[in-house]
């Protein structure tokens, strides 16, 4: 069974989303995702500045196995990204939830009600 901690949101397509006290969103790949994928040994993020539409790839994290993209879950502007974990991509194996990718503005009218609560996700993984 996946970690699927509670407070985050969470996409289809496998993203976490913590929504921090200043309203930026941190993203990254669920724990399911991680464990699909097998050994991470790349990942190419975003730069700081780029704007997003809801749903654009915009990243993309490669295994032994495949590599897959990483989709932005609202439209808005990255702030930052993790160099670190690029750097270390096998940090994403170790711990998909504090190993974060980037960082992203959502625009003023960003639908977050759109994104999935754990229950959804939890519901999204076992019908897969």
């Amino acid at each position: 069974m996946s970690n699927v901690p509670s407070q985050l949101k969470y996409t289809k397509s496998h993203e976490w989303i913590r929504v921090e006290a200043d309203g930026t969103l941190t993203i990254g790949v669920t724990d399911h995702a991680q464990e699909a994928l097998g050994d991470v040994v790349f990942l190419e993020l975003p730069e700081a500045g780029r704007r997003l539409s809801a749903g654009e790839a915009c990243a993309v994290i490669e295994s032994v196995k495949a590599a897959s993209d990483i989709y932005a879950p609202v439209a808005g502007e990255v702030v930052e990204s993790n160099q670190a974990a690029a750097d270390a991509p096998e940090t994403v194996n170790a711990d998909a939830y504090s190993a974060w990718l980037f960082k992203l503005k959502p625009d003023s009218g960003a639908d977050l009600s759109a994104l999935l609560d754990a229950d959804g996700y939890q519901a999204e993984i076992a019908n897969a």
